[in-house]
């Protein structure tokens, strides 16, 4: 990739609209802002946990005891001053500054996927970008870690959109690379750097298909999220969830060849069985380690699936 140049990947981006994603792309995430502004409310649910509160930060500073009211978090309630008192009282926080938001960008083989509007990796993309957008908006500091099934790349948080542009741009590269040369790896060296390099507390996005992130690598999930707020964002195609229209099917995978026929009932059970398996591994381990679970489609603009959790 080295004889190429930013304009030259750009153009060649524009041209793969879909497979692979460009620095303008991401730029362009930013203009959906406002419409998650509209739906403050709706950023909540049991499947995904508190969304914003992503950008509120997880580190608190105290600040005082008052009365209970009524739209206060009856987890912050004073137990101990409450009795003492005979009415209820609660714990009022003051919100620390300078937060680190930082995305774990999956680009390795199986994110290279994608039959509706877009590949798996450049979904993922686009959502990191706009975590980005979000981050600086909020005054917090941005990082990023990409894996692309050989190498791990990690750029350390930062406040600005000088550095925000310089992680676009590596990730529009990457974008690329991958769609010439794809491989799965091993990612617990990538959550190792992550874990090294993520000192004071943050929130952690990870965005992937977690096809490759077995419990015993979730363990390492689990560490990250014993000092961190970890969201594990599931970045699926529709038909890894449902099977094509019946017919007879070739799919190659390196040297393998497999023809199947989507026709039988049996067989659309059991494909979506598989997929359905895997989503409910991910959301078994996201709640055993404490870690907040949501699903971005391929096919459906992100800005709108966050605007109706």
């Amino acid at each position: 990739m080295g004889w190429f140049s930013k304009n030259s990947v750009q153009n060649v981006n524009s041209k793969l609209r879909g497979l692979t994603v460009s620095v303008d792309e991401l730029i362009d995430q930013q203009r959906y802002l406002p419409y998650l502004a509209l739906h403050p409310n709706k950023l909540t649910s049991n499947r995904a946990g508190d969304v914003k509160s992503a950008f509120k930060g997880r580190g608190m500073e105290f600040e005082e005891v008052r009365a209970y009211n009524f739209s206060d978090d009856i987890r912050d309630i004073d137990w101990r001053v409450t009795a003492r008192k005979s009415e209820p009282y609660t714990k009022i926080f003051n919100e620390e500054k300078d937060r680190e938001i930082v995305v774990f960008l999956d680009l390795s083989a199986t994110m290279v996927f994608g039959t509706r509007n877009e590949l798996k990796s450049v979904t993922a993309a686009k959502l990191a970008s706009l975590i980005g957008w979000l981050a600086v908006r909020n005054k917090d500091r941005f990082g990023l870690l990409i894996y692309d099934g050989k190498q791990t790349t990690y750029f350390k948080p930062q406040n600005n959109v000088a550095d925000l542009m310089y992680m676009f741009n590596q990730i529009s590269i990457k974008s690329y690379e991958i769609l010439q040369n794809s491989t799965l790896g091993d990612m617990s060296e990538a959550f190792d750097v992550l874990q090294y390099n993520q000192k004071g507390k943050g929130t952690i996005f990870i965005l992937s298909d977690f096809y490759h992130i077995d419990t015993e690598k979730f363990k390492k999930i689990a560490v990250l999220a014993r000092k961190h707020q970890v969201y594990c964002v599931n970045i699926f195609d529709i038909l890894e969830e449902i099977a094509p229209q019946n017919g007879t099917y070739a799919v190659q995978y390196n040297d393998s060849k497999l023809v199947f026929d989507t026709s039988a009932d049996d067989f659309k059970v059991q494909y979506r069985q598989y997929f359905q398996n895997n989503r409910d591994n991910i959301k078994k381990n996201c709640q055993k380690f404490l870690c907040k679970y949501l699903e971005i489609r391929t096919d459906v603009p992100i800005f709108k699936q966050l605007s109706q959790i």
